[in-house]
Protein backbone atom coordinates (compact mmCIF):
# COMPACT_ATOMS: atom_id res chain seq x y z
CA UNK A 1 0.00 0.00 0.00
CA UNK A 2 1.58 3.40 -0.90
CA UNK A 3 0.27 7.02 -0.95
CA UNK A 4 2.51 9.37 -2.88
CA UNK A 5 2.29 13.16 -3.05
CA UNK A 6 3.64 14.95 -5.55
CA UNK A 7 3.70 18.81 -7.42
CA UNK A 8 3.81 18.54 -11.03
CA UNK A 9 2.54 22.66 -11.61
CA UNK A 10 2.61 25.37 -9.13
CA UNK A 11 0.20 25.52 -6.74
CA UNK A 12 -1.12 21.98 -7.06
CA UNK A 13 -0.43 18.31 -5.17
CA UNK A 14 -1.09 15.07 -6.50
CA UNK A 15 -2.31 12.83 -3.90
CA UNK A 16 -1.84 9.27 -5.32
CA UNK A 17 -3.18 6.16 -4.07
CA UNK A 18 -1.48 2.44 -5.30
CA UNK A 19 -2.84 -0.70 -3.49
CA UNK A 20 -2.95 -3.57 -6.17
CA UNK A 21 -4.65 -5.14 -7.28
CA UNK A 22 -7.72 -3.14 -7.64
CA UNK A 23 -7.24 -0.71 -4.75
CA UNK A 24 -9.41 -2.13 -2.25
CA UNK A 25 -7.79 -0.46 0.86
CA UNK A 26 -6.83 -1.77 4.29
CA UNK A 27 -7.23 -0.41 7.19
CA UNK A 28 -3.86 1.50 7.55
CA UNK A 29 -4.33 2.63 3.51
CA UNK A 30 -7.93 4.55 4.86
CA UNK A 31 -5.62 6.64 7.70
CA UNK A 32 -2.59 6.99 5.34
CA UNK A 33 -5.02 8.32 2.52
CA UNK A 34 -6.65 11.10 5.04
CA UNK A 35 -3.24 11.91 6.31
CA UNK A 36 -1.77 12.70 2.96
CA UNK A 37 -4.96 14.39 2.01
CA UNK A 38 -4.75 16.60 5.06
CA UNK A 39 -1.25 17.71 4.98
CA UNK A 40 -1.48 18.60 1.30
CA UNK A 41 -4.62 21.11 1.85
CA UNK A 42 -2.10 22.67 5.21
CA UNK A 43 0.95 23.27 2.97
CA UNK A 44 0.29 27.02 2.20
CA UNK A 45 1.87 25.99 -1.42
CA UNK A 46 -1.01 24.18 -2.35
CA UNK A 47 -4.11 25.95 -3.21
CA UNK A 48 -5.78 22.65 -4.80
CA UNK A 49 -5.80 18.61 -4.40
CA UNK A 50 -5.78 15.97 -7.10
CA UNK A 51 -6.44 12.72 -5.78
CA UNK A 52 -6.45 10.04 -7.88
CA UNK A 53 -5.06 6.36 -8.08
CA UNK A 54 -2.65 3.65 -10.01
CA UNK A 55 -3.63 1.00 -11.45
CA UNK A 56 -7.13 -0.69 -12.47
CA UNK A 57 -9.25 1.76 -11.20
CA UNK A 58 -9.92 4.40 -8.65
CA UNK A 59 -10.84 2.71 -5.82
CA UNK A 60 -13.02 -0.18 -4.50
CA UNK A 61 -14.03 0.12 -1.00
CA UNK A 62 -12.59 -1.94 2.30
CA UNK A 63 -10.52 -4.44 2.15
CA UNK A 64 -12.92 -7.22 2.95
CA UNK A 65 -10.60 -10.18 2.95
CA UNK A 66 -8.94 -7.98 6.03
CA UNK A 67 -11.87 -7.77 7.26
CA UNK A 68 -12.52 -11.36 7.33
CA UNK A 69 -9.32 -13.00 8.27
CA UNK A 70 -9.21 -10.77 10.97
CA UNK A 71 -10.24 -12.03 14.82
CA UNK A 72 -13.22 -9.82 16.53
CA UNK A 73 -14.46 -6.68 15.28
CA UNK A 74 -11.12 -4.68 15.17
CA UNK A 75 -10.94 -4.26 11.55
CA UNK A 76 -14.54 -3.83 11.06
CA UNK A 77 -14.51 -0.77 13.49
CA UNK A 78 -11.03 0.17 11.85
CA UNK A 79 -12.52 -0.03 8.21
CA UNK A 80 -15.65 2.18 9.76
CA UNK A 81 -13.30 4.76 11.56
CA UNK A 82 -10.96 4.93 8.59
CA UNK A 83 -13.24 5.62 5.91
CA UNK A 84 -15.02 8.23 7.95
CA UNK A 85 -11.41 9.81 8.52
CA UNK A 86 -10.35 9.93 5.14
CA UNK A 87 -14.22 11.09 3.50
CA UNK A 88 -13.76 13.71 6.37
CA UNK A 89 -10.28 14.89 5.01
CA UNK A 90 -11.49 15.28 1.63
CA UNK A 91 -14.24 17.46 2.38
CA UNK A 92 -12.54 19.31 5.29
CA UNK A 93 -9.02 19.77 3.19
CA UNK A 94 -8.25 23.30 3.25
CA UNK A 95 -8.38 23.98 -0.35
CA UNK A 96 -10.51 22.25 -3.22
CA UNK A 97 -10.44 18.94 -3.59
CA UNK A 98 -10.87 17.45 -7.48
CA UNK A 99 -11.20 13.63 -7.49
CA UNK A 100 -9.62 12.19 -10.90
CA UNK A 101 -11.38 8.58 -11.30
CA UNK A 102 -10.86 5.88 -13.75
CA UNK A 103 -12.20 2.60 -13.78
CA UNK A 104 -14.43 1.57 -11.04
CA UNK A 105 -15.04 3.60 -8.30
CA UNK A 106 -17.13 1.58 -5.90
CA UNK A 107 -17.96 1.74 -1.81
CA UNK A 108 -15.81 3.98 -0.12
CA UNK A 109 -14.58 5.33 -3.17
CA UNK A 110 -18.14 7.22 -3.50
CA UNK A 111 -17.15 8.31 0.07
CA UNK A 112 -14.28 9.80 -1.60
CA UNK A 113 -15.70 11.43 -5.13
CA UNK A 114 -19.13 12.31 -3.43
CA UNK A 115 -17.07 14.60 -0.55
CA UNK A 116 -14.74 15.83 -3.25
CA UNK A 117 -15.30 19.88 -4.82
CA UNK A 118 -14.95 18.38 -8.52
CA UNK A 119 -14.41 14.94 -10.53
CA UNK A 120 -12.79 14.31 -14.06
CA UNK A 121 -13.11 10.87 -15.09
CA UNK A 122 -12.54 9.03 -17.61
CA UNK A 123 -15.63 7.84 -20.19
CA UNK A 124 -15.54 3.93 -19.25
CA UNK A 125 -15.37 4.69 -15.41
CA UNK A 126 -18.16 3.74 -13.36
CA UNK A 127 -19.64 4.63 -9.85
CA UNK A 128 -21.99 2.33 -7.33
CA UNK A 129 -21.93 1.31 -4.22
CA UNK A 130 -22.56 -2.86 -3.62
CA UNK A 131 -22.84 -2.49 -0.04
CA UNK A 132 -26.01 -4.30 0.60
CA UNK A 133 -24.23 -7.25 -1.15
CA UNK A 134 -21.42 -6.93 1.05
CA UNK A 135 -23.38 -6.50 3.94
CA UNK A 136 -23.21 -3.00 5.00
CA UNK A 137 -24.85 0.29 5.27
CA UNK A 138 -23.36 3.43 4.40
CA UNK A 139 -21.97 6.08 2.32
CA UNK A 140 -25.69 6.96 0.82
CA UNK A 141 -24.73 10.48 2.39
CA UNK A 142 -22.44 10.86 -0.51
CA UNK A 143 -24.11 8.95 -3.10
CA UNK A 144 -26.73 11.56 -2.84
CA UNK A 145 -24.26 14.43 -3.41
CA UNK A 146 -23.75 12.72 -7.16
CA UNK A 147 -27.54 11.78 -7.91
CA UNK A 148 -31.39 13.21 -7.50
CA UNK A 149 -32.29 11.87 -4.38
CA UNK A 150 -34.76 8.57 -6.20
CA UNK A 151 -32.09 7.75 -8.33
CA UNK A 152 -29.75 8.06 -5.59
CA UNK A 153 -32.20 5.71 -3.50
CA UNK A 154 -32.52 3.38 -6.50
CA UNK A 155 -29.13 2.58 -6.97
CA UNK A 156 -28.71 2.23 -3.46
CA UNK A 157 -31.09 -0.72 -3.15
CA UNK A 158 -30.04 -2.38 -6.59
CA UNK A 159 -26.32 -2.09 -6.00
CA UNK A 160 -26.59 -1.09 -10.03
CA UNK A 161 -23.39 1.14 -11.49
CA UNK A 162 -23.75 4.45 -13.31
CA UNK A 163 -21.51 5.61 -16.02
CA UNK A 164 -19.26 8.61 -15.77
CA UNK A 165 -21.32 10.21 -18.65
CA UNK A 166 -24.40 9.64 -17.08
CA UNK A 167 -23.16 11.68 -13.90
CA UNK A 168 -21.86 13.99 -16.31
CA UNK A 169 -25.72 14.67 -17.53
CA UNK A 170 -26.88 15.04 -13.92
CA UNK A 171 -23.62 18.09 -13.15
CA UNK A 172 -21.67 15.79 -11.08
CA UNK A 173 -18.90 15.12 -13.57
CA UNK A 174 -16.53 18.69 -14.63
CA UNK A 175 -15.02 16.75 -17.34
CA UNK A 176 -14.99 13.44 -19.08
CA UNK A 177 -11.72 12.46 -20.82
CA UNK A 178 -11.13 9.69 -23.26
CA UNK A 179 -7.98 7.83 -21.50
CA UNK A 180 -5.77 7.97 -18.69
CA UNK A 181 -3.41 10.06 -20.05
CA UNK A 182 -5.74 12.55 -20.37
CA UNK A 183 -7.81 12.50 -17.61
CA UNK A 184 -4.26 13.49 -15.70
CA UNK A 185 -4.44 16.62 -17.70
CA UNK A 186 -7.83 17.48 -16.97
CA UNK A 187 -7.29 16.97 -13.58
CA UNK A 188 -4.24 19.69 -13.46
CA UNK A 189 -6.22 21.65 -15.82
CA UNK A 190 -8.72 22.53 -13.24
CA UNK A 191 -6.84 22.43 -10.51
CA UNK A 192 -4.39 25.04 -12.05
CA UNK A 193 -7.46 27.38 -12.81
CA UNK A 194 -8.17 26.72 -9.22
CA UNK A 195 -4.42 27.23 -8.01
CA UNK A 196 -3.74 30.32 -9.88
CA UNK A 197 -6.51 32.25 -7.09
CA UNK A 198 -5.47 34.01 -4.00
CA UNK A 199 -4.46 31.08 -1.73
CA UNK A 200 -6.03 32.77 1.07
CA UNK A 201 -9.50 33.61 -0.59
CA UNK A 202 -9.49 29.72 -1.56
CA UNK A 203 -9.54 28.68 1.46
CA UNK A 204 -11.91 30.78 3.10
CA UNK A 205 -14.34 29.89 0.46
CA UNK A 206 -14.13 26.46 1.22
CA UNK A 207 -14.50 26.71 4.25
CA UNK A 208 -17.71 28.92 2.99
CA UNK A 209 -19.20 26.65 1.17
CA UNK A 210 -18.98 23.65 3.53
CA UNK A 211 -20.52 26.23 6.21
CA UNK A 212 -23.66 26.51 4.23
CA UNK A 213 -23.56 22.94 3.05
CA UNK A 214 -27.47 21.30 3.96
CA UNK A 215 -25.85 18.01 5.29
CA UNK A 216 -23.66 17.66 8.25
CA UNK A 217 -21.81 14.60 6.02
CA UNK A 218 -19.62 13.43 9.11
CA UNK A 219 -22.84 13.10 11.07
CA UNK A 220 -24.96 11.77 8.75
CA UNK A 221 -22.23 9.40 7.59
CA UNK A 222 -21.93 8.54 10.90
CA UNK A 223 -25.34 7.29 11.28
CA UNK A 224 -25.26 5.02 8.49
CA UNK A 225 -22.73 3.47 10.12
CA UNK A 226 -24.41 2.08 13.07
CA UNK A 227 -26.37 0.11 10.90
CA UNK A 228 -23.57 -1.72 9.48
CA UNK A 229 -22.56 -2.62 13.30
CA UNK A 230 -26.33 -3.62 13.51
CA UNK A 231 -26.04 -5.75 10.81
CA UNK A 232 -22.38 -7.24 11.86
CA UNK A 233 -23.81 -8.12 15.56
CA UNK A 234 -27.13 -9.80 14.18
CA UNK A 235 -24.70 -11.52 11.97
CA UNK A 236 -26.22 -11.07 8.46
CA UNK A 237 -23.07 -8.80 7.56
CA UNK A 238 -20.26 -12.19 8.39
CA UNK A 239 -22.85 -14.01 6.18
CA UNK A 240 -22.49 -11.61 2.89
CA UNK A 241 -18.83 -10.89 3.48
CA UNK A 242 -17.81 -14.71 3.76
CA UNK A 243 -19.72 -15.45 0.32
CA UNK A 244 -18.03 -12.46 -1.10
CA UNK A 245 -14.51 -14.08 -0.21
CA UNK A 246 -15.78 -17.33 -1.38
CA UNK A 247 -16.88 -16.34 -4.15
CA UNK A 248 -13.46 -14.45 -4.96
CA UNK A 249 -11.52 -16.84 -4.52
CA UNK A 250 -12.29 -18.80 -6.98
Amino acid sequence: MTVSTSSPRDGVAVVTVDHPPVNALPVKGWYELADAVRAAGRDRAHNAVVLTSAGRGFNAGVDIKEMQRTEGHEALIGANRGCAEAFAAVYECEVPVIAAVHGHCLGGGIGLVGNADAIVATEDATFGLPELDRGALGAATHLARLVPHHLMRALYYTGQTVTARELERHGSVWALAPDREALTEAALELASRIAAKDGSLIRLAKEAINGIDPVDVRRSYRFEQGFTFEANLSGIADRHRDAFVRTEGK
